[in-house]
């Protein structure tokens, strides 16, 4: 699922109220509600207003278009937001527009862009029916100043350079033809997994309100970011854990400056850590974030299992090779699984091998078992991470996590544990749900013990899925046993956010502030670089055009001269002339 999956939605006063009330999971899919009934009205009064249709005819706002381009399908998102108060440490309020019907302004059509690779021609009319219908909701005398972004991720990543190249032209060439947005050539591009998880990480912490800094009241956090002297004590972020299928991911803030063995290893840091200022002026630190992120192709949940098997099939086939067991190899005599129920009977089929196992509900082992499919390099350094990659160090006593996707999937779906992460609850009752008969677990998916979301594959692999969760969060990444900031969520109020929001955050802090600018003297940071080499390089031509006509004005003043002396007789033969028509001495009439 990645990335691009639903994320927890909130505002500033749910996540204040999060920390100051005992909260939990209701059934209807990882919606955060407060334990406590009696909590202030007051609280959930700016929720309200998210929730109400955008007002269009209020000319003050301001809109912004993004196009996330998936591998499965394109999505376009429209957020709005009212003028920046001017203040130059508060961020934007931006937010999903909502139509008439009070429902946020969001199309899909499938399947990806990377259709069009064979006839990159076609990219912007396949792009057409998501621009229409953003055009058809931002109000017509804003198109020319409402950015595009048409941002690409997986299924682009997957192409030749050529190909993605090539649709990214014809859409910079095409699109600006025929609507009016404000797009140019860096508004559409291929991002990165490290990219997209920074907007992830940036989306989340918005709504959270983890980006307002108000005195008193929040846990902090001390910040030494850039060359600044002095260090930046600030409210603190969250760090986000994303399990999807095929691929793991995670993103936090890093607080402080890090110290590394090697320079190799200082040159694999770098490209996992993003340094960035979400602020209106450079000048001002306050906004300015070090976040590191990585992404485990191979580490999903789906695909850990595909991996166990394999090992399972190669450790069957070399036992039979060399002591002429059969386990695994007739249904017969099957192999022991330790990941599944207690009686489950299951068949891999691999190239045309097959396996047979059947299933005898070891948790315990089973999470053993999971252990070397971490590709852990074998130390105890808190900077090795899974497959040995370079891990940022995380301050597990003052930091908070979310986890996503899997692990609310882990923890919720069958386990009913979703919410604030207690390792020893979890871990019972993992065990206890894998030590049970598959009869007697298919019997209460049929009764509707579980929730509503539980399918018959969660319910045959979540033994394995929580043993991989658990090594990955402790095994993986470090996460002490007794770690108590770790929640694990879906929705909030049956709202989500996209990593779109976070990329609109990225590119557009300083759009509002134009004009305060303009009246400064100071033009916008992002662009500037930008800008002045434009002027720059109109003014070296107009010097250039100025020379050449000053050249051309002085040469045609020396052809009019020397037509007129070519006109005009000589001085001295005039001269000569006159003194021979003059009498000479003694000479009479």
């Amino acid at each position: 699922m990645g990335w691009g999956a639903r994320l927890l939605r909130g505002e500033p006063a749910l996540a204040e109220l999060l920390r100051e009330r005992p909260w939990h999971v209701s059934s209807a899919r990882g919606l955060l509600r407060p334990s406590d009934a009696s909590c202030p009205p007051g609280r959930y009064l700016a929720q309200v207003g998210d929730l109400e249709a955008t007002d269009t005819r209020d000319p003050m706002l301001n809109y912004g278009v993004v196009v996330d381009c998936g591998s499965s399908g394109s999505r376009v998102f429209v957020y709005f937001w009212p003028p920046h108060n001017g203040n130059p440490h508060d961020l934007l309020d931006i937010k999903q527009m909502r139509d008439h019907s009070s429902q946020p302004v969001v199309k899909k059509i499938k399947p990806g862009i990377s259709v069009v690779a064979a006839t990159p021609e076609q990219a912007t009319s396949y792009m057409r029916p998501l621009l229409r219908f953003a055009a058809a909701h931002v109000p017509a005398q804003k198109h020319k100043e409402t950015p595009l972004y048409i941002l690409c991720t997986a299924g682009m990543r997957l192409l030749p350079e050529r190909q993605q190249a090539a649709i990214l032209e014809d859409l910079v060439r095409h699109v600006p033809l025929e609507f009016d947005f404000l797009f140019s050539e860096t508004h559409a591009e291929v991002i990165s997994g490290k990219q997209e998880g920074v907007y992830a990480w940036i989306g989340i912490n918005f709504v959270l309100g983890r980006f307002d800094h108000p005195d008193g009241g929040d846990a902090v956090v001390t910040v030494a970011v850039g060359a600044q002297a002095e260090a930046v004590v600030r409210k603190r972020t969250v760090g986000i854990l994303d399990m999807g299928g095929a691929s793991l991911q995670i993103a936090y803030e890093v607080p402080g400056a890090s110290t590394f063995p090697s320079p190799q290893q200082e040159e694999a840091a770098k490209s996992l850590l993003a340094e960035f200022n979400l602020g209106c002026d450079v000048q001002h630190s306050a906004h300015v974030y070090r976040v590191y992120v990585s992404t485990f192709l191979g580490f999903g949940g789906n695909f850990a299992r595909q991996r166990y098997e394999d090992a399972l099939l190669n450790h069957s086939q070399a036992q039979h090779s060399l002591q002429g067991q059969p386990a695994g190899l007739t249904a017969d005599v099957p192999m022991l699984d330790p990941c599944l129920p207690v009686g489950l009977a299951d068949t891999v089929e691999r190239g045309g091998r097959q396996l047979h196992l059947r299933g005898h509900g070891a948790w315990q082992a089973c999470t053993q078992r999971l252990h070397p499919l971490l590709a852990h390099p074998g130390t105890n350094s808190s900077q090795a991470s899974l497959a040995g990659m370079y891990q940022a160090p995380i301050d597990f006593g003052n930091s908070e996590f979310y986890g996503f996707s899997e692990f609310f999937y882990c923890t919720e779906d069958v386990l009913r544990l979703g919410g604030r992460y207690h390792t020893p609850t979890f871990a019972r009752a993992a065990q206890d749900y894998c030590s049970q008969s598959w009869a007697v677990l298919t019997q209460r998916f049929q009764d509707g013990l579980y929730s509503s979301h539980a399918d018959q594959h969660r319910v045959k692999y979540q033994c394995f899925k929580s043993a991989w969760m658990y090594q990955v969060l402790h095994q993986g990444f470090h996460f002490p046993l007794d770690y108590p900031s770790l929640r694990t969520a879906q929705l909030v109020y049956d709202r989500e956010v996209q990593w779109t929001l976070g990329a609109i955050l990225y590119k557009t802090p300083s759009l509002p502030l134009r004009d305060l600018r303009q009246e400064s003297g100071r033009q916008p940071h992002a662009t500037w670089p930008r800008l002045s080499f434009v002027y720059n390089h109109y003014l070296f031509l107009a010097c250039i055009l100025v020379v050449l006509l000053a050249i051309a004005l002085y040469l045609l003043r020396l052809r009019r001269i020397h037509r007129r002396q070519l006109r005009t007789p000589p001085l001295d033969r005039l001269w000569l002339q006159e003194v021979a028509l003059l009498p000479g001495p003694g000479t009479g009439p």
